[in-house]
């Protein structure tokens, strides 16, 4: 479970719980934004799977960098542009970048935000 939970009476900064973690949240630029979560969700699953292919392929991919640019100018017309960039570091081939690009656009992240219907139910807190 992921929780929020306001920190200070009036104010918007949420503390956020994940796994035991915590994180902050905020509208304001003091902390990364639900959107901002939202790119770095895309991004760390692009990384994350290209090393797991990497690895199962015998590659010698050694760090991966991924920049996630959004456009959200169109967001209230239905249209979220994310632009993403990533690039590959380690003894690698061209043919081995490619196969590693054609597999990060299926990992699990991507799929969800493109070929998903999400639901969600939100419902009051019952003590």
């Amino acid at each position: 479970m992921i929780s929020s939970k306001t920190e200070n009476a009036g104010s918007f900064r949420q503390t956020l719980t994940v796994g035991g973690r915590s994180l902050e949240a905020d509208t304001d630029g003091s902390a990364p934004s639900p959107h901002d979560y939202f790119c770095a969700s895309l991004a760390s699953c692009k990384a994350l799977t290209s090393h797991v292919y990497a690895k199962a392929k015998g590659f010698a991919l050694e760090r991966v960098e991924v920049d996630v640019d959004r456009d959200d100018s169109q967001e209230k017309q239905g249209k979220y542009t994310l632009r993403v960039s990533v690039r590959f570091f380690g003894a690698l081939s061209e043919e081995e970048k490619k196969k590693i690009y054609d597999a990060i656009q299926r990992c699990p992240v991507h799929k969800l935000m493109t070929t998903s219907e999400v639901t969600i139910e939100t419902a009051p807190f019952v003590a």
